[in-house]
């Protein structure tokens, strides 16, 4: 086998089955716990493949997770360019066959159950609970993600901007990402 199907098969890190089985465990248990997405479990994807495995590097692992946000389509696309960067196509299968399998199942019959019992006080109070967990997970992921860049005072400047932006004004998020991508152009970040 040539070089460059061996790297597209088995990725550059050349992972085994053993733990491309334990990656899709990992990522099924996720998915079940993904409150607001997929993002919201970053901080757990990272501390398994970066922080315990250190198959992937902190720069490593943000760049899939931006390169992800930045293609076109579904918000999911970064566990599969975590996935290959750590196993391949193998490893992308592990990840994205964890991540929405057993999410697409738990939708449906949630959706089911939620439709039919949408009145009663149990679901309301469930739904009214997720917010608060969705924003924690949230949060837990941005820490996450600015732990590369954590001593930069650009980083921080740009996170407080955002945060005021967002908070305080009707402003279009657009422009703290342009800002953000223009310091991390410039080596600032």
């Amino acid at each position: 086998m040539n070089d460059t199907l061996q790297l597209l098969l088995w990725g550059p890190v050349g992972i085994g089955a053993a733990e491309w089985w334990r990656l899709f465990l990992h990522f099924t248990a996720l998915s079940l716990v993904a409150i607001g997405g997929a993002i919201t479990t970053v901080s757990e994807m990272q501390r398994l493949v970066v922080a315990k495995e250190g198959w992937l590097t902190p720069g490593e692992f943000n760049d899939c997770i931006a390169i992800g946000q930045a293609a076109p389509g579904p918000n999911v696309l970064f566990v599969a360019a975590i996935g290959y960067s750590v196993g391949g196509l193998a490893g992308v299968a592990a990840t994205m066959g964890g991540s929405l399998l057993p999410s697409a199942v738990l939708a449906v019959g949630a959706g089911r159950f939620g439709a039919r019992y949408r009145q009663s006080r149990g679901v309301r109070a469930f739904s009214a609970g997720l917010a608060p967990l969705t924003i924690g997970l949230l949060l837990a992921t941005g820490a996450v993600l600015l732990q590369p860049a954590a001593r930069a005072p650009v980083a921080w400047l740009l996170v407080a901007g955002t945060l005021w932006l967002m908070l305080r004004t009707n402003r279009n998020p657009m422009w703290a990402l342009g800002a953000g991508a223009l310091a991390g152009a410039l080596g600032w970040v």
